[in-house]
């Protein structure tokens, strides 16, 4: 699957949607000035000319408006905590990183390794604890401040499997670019809906008190009535286009579901329990139709005007088209006289390892990454290994350093010790800038884990720092800095930026300052390839230097990378400067205006000139994995 057409195509639809409901508050405006106006104007009397009624108009827009706009800001700004907001919401509560249930650590090891296969940080996890159906949803305004929450239904009903397949459908909508659009429609609804609240108040304390001292509440009782019709009229045709909104998104988010695990029956099989299941995917929650639009399955019993997402059946057969309704009878019929264990009661505290097969073998992708490359990707069997290669890599990481990222300041330790050198010469000025920085019990803490990342696989170093993430995002705003600071003066001791070194601080830099301030996460630009050509050719002259060890082949990957990017111009190469750092960042930053189609092509043109040797190296997947981070886009299947 394509993720920028697809994401160019359902964004266009949107926006087009979302158009609506400015028509609707231009008609909710329009009806109230029209009951103003009848209740409150000045009409034409025999002889007398009628004075204007322009201001009290004017007055009345400016009010729904007003009450409209602040209501929705009001709404969106307090959300704007990101996804952890979204979640607390609904009343979901956060899964421990540490925690012990068999169940809530089967989910943590699904969504790191979902999130290490898709190239972005592991999200905040949730669960809705007293919800029996099964649904979950990913929220917020960038990769950085996502959460996904999951329903107990999910837990107690789903095969590791289809659980899943469920998580890597709510991985689908945080990077297509859903989140931030499911947020905003829901401060829309919310500042429609308060016209009829409000309606209700008028009536109450204004046309009732004004019709006791002096009969005149009439007009005010009129106002009030019309804003309570108007109110719920405009938020019926909201939740219209809510449901419209969702459905445009959820097809290709069971697609890209696929996409992620490489097989479809993990995502049909949950399609098919909730089809199954008395309580299906419903919600409990009493504000479950804010959520509507972004939730795995309908939050209510299934109503054709106000369904966020396509038929059950629908949705199954486009995943197995040969599917039959007479299936699910079968099917229900055999979890009936299934035996109920627990389907994860062979899991342990270990991440990674696949449940229902105890004692399962390492994964063939395995010695391969644990080699330090991957074969270039070649069509499906390269494709298909994406998702097993980042559970071999979550698998294969050690116990001790899995259990220190779990918590901020051993996090912290570990990500100061993925910087140090192994050069010896250099070690006593690392060591004297992190006691500056830290103390030394944080220096001390720093050498016990470089100790543990000696077995760490070179591959799975930015699966870590993924990992780490969300301990990380709980350090105090100060102590970020203090750490980032650090890491810079870490990597230039020596006078120079290392590859791996770079790609460290930069990701931390990049996804610590987004999960700060969520709200001002990028969006799509709308700069074409063109604009941005200089920016181009120094990027892939970075990536094509980096992954050769000599001019002569790296001007070779170069030239097929701008023969993608630019087919037919004859460019002259020019190499990377020495002090590639900086002019490489602002590159980078310029590249992130691109429209998603010229992203598209810039990744297109950086994996040609990755795959020119045949081998993608280690420090080439790590810097490509940071490039798409600072792109905002999704990491190819190499």
């Amino acid at each position: 699957m394509d993720f920028f057409a697809q994401q160019a195509r359902v964004r266009g639809s949107s926006r087009r949607l979302v158009g609506l409901f400015v028509l609707a508050v231009i008609a909710i405006v329009v009806a109230i000035d029209a009951v103003v106006w009848f209740s409150m104007g000045h009409h034409p009397r025999a002889g007398e000319p009628a004075p204007s009624n322009l201001p009290l108009l004017f007055a009345s827009t400016m009010l729904v408006l007003g009450g409209i706009v602040l209501s929705s800001l009001f709404r969106i700004m307090s959300l704007s905590g990101g996804g952890k907001s979204v979640a607390e919401s609904v009343g979901a509560v956060a899964v421990p990183p540490d925690t012990s249930d068999p169940q809530l650590r089967r989910l943590r090891n699904v969504i790191e390794e979902v999130a290490i296969a898709s190239g972005v940080p592991v999200p905040d996890i949730y669960l809705m604890a007293d919800e029996p159906g099964i649904n979950a949803f990913a929220a917020g305004y960038s990769t950085a401040d996502a959460a996904v929450c999951v329903t107990q239904g999910c837990l107690d009903n789903l095969s590791r499997d289809e659980l899943q397949g469920v998580i890597a459908h709510e991985f689908s909508h945080v990077l297509n670019g859903d989140m931030r659009l499911n947020i905003r429609l829901m401060g829309l609804l919310f500042g429609i809906l308060v016209l009829a609240i409000v309606g209700r108040r008028v009536i109450w304390f204004g046309g009732g008190r004004s019709n006791r001292r002096d009969g005149g509440g009439g007009q005010v009782w009129m106002i009030g009535l019309a804003l309570i019709v108007v109110g719920y009229i405009g938020y019926f045709f909201a939740r219209l286009i809510q449901a419209a909104v969702a459905r445009s998104r959820e097809s290709l988010a069971d697609a890209s579901a696929v996409q992620f695990t490489r097989q479809t029956d993990g995502i049909a099989g949950a399609l098919k329990k909730i089809a199954i299941l008395s309580e299906g995917s419903r919600l409990q929650v009493a504000n479950k139709h804010e959520v509507a639009h972004m939730l795995f399955g309908e939050a209510d019993s299934f109503n054709a005007l106000f369904a966020t997402h396509p038929p059950l059946l629908q949705r199954i057969r486009a995943l197995e088209p040969g599917f039959r309704e007479e299936e699910l009878g079968r099917l229900a019929e055999s979890m009936q006289h299934a035996a109920q264990a627990p389907p994860d009661a062979t899991e342990t505290s270990k991440p990674g390892r696949p449940l229902g097969v105890p004692g399962m073998a390492m994964p063939p992708v395995l010695p391969a990454v644990l080699a330090g490359g991957a074969a270039a990707a070649g069509g499906p069997a390269a494709a298909a290994a994406g998702f097993q290669r980042a559970a071999a890599v979550h698998q294969a990481m050690p116990a001790a350093l899995s259990e220190a990222v779990q918590h901020p300041e051993s996090a912290l330790a570990v990500m100061l010790a993925l910087a140090l050198s192994l050069q010896a010469e250099l070690q006593p000025a690392q060591r004297r800038i992190v006691a500056d920085a830290f103390g030394d019990d944080v220096l001390q803490t720093v050498q016990t884990m470089a100790g543990e990342l000696a077995t760490l696989a070179p591959i799975a170093r930015l699966p870590l720092v993924a990992i780490a993430f969300p301990a990380l995002k709980q350090l105090p705003d100060g102590r970020q800095q203090t750490l980032l600071d650090t890491l810079d003066a870490l990597v230039k001791v020596d006078g120079r930026v290392d590859l791996n070194e770079y790609c460290l601080a930069r990701l931390l830099r990049l996804q610590l300052q987004e999960a700060r301030q969520p709200r001002r996460a990028p969006i799509d630009g709308l700069k074409k390839l063109p604009a941005c050509r200089d920016s181009v050719i120094l990027v892939c002259a970075v990536v094509a230097a980096a992954g050769c060890s000599d001019e002569t082949s790296a001007r070779r990957a170069w030239l097929l990378a701008m023969q993608q990017a630019f087919p037919g111009e004859a460019i002259e190469w020019v190499p990377p400067p020495a002090a590639w750092q900086a002019p490489f960042e602002r590159a980078l930053d310029d590249l992130d205006g691109l429209m998603p189609p010229a992203k598209e092509l810039v990744i297109q043109s950086l994996a040609r000139a990755i795959h020119a040797d045949g081998v993608v190296s280690v420090e080439e997947a790590e810097l490509l994995r940071v490039i798409c981070a600072s792109l905002h886009c999704p990491v190819p299947a190499r």
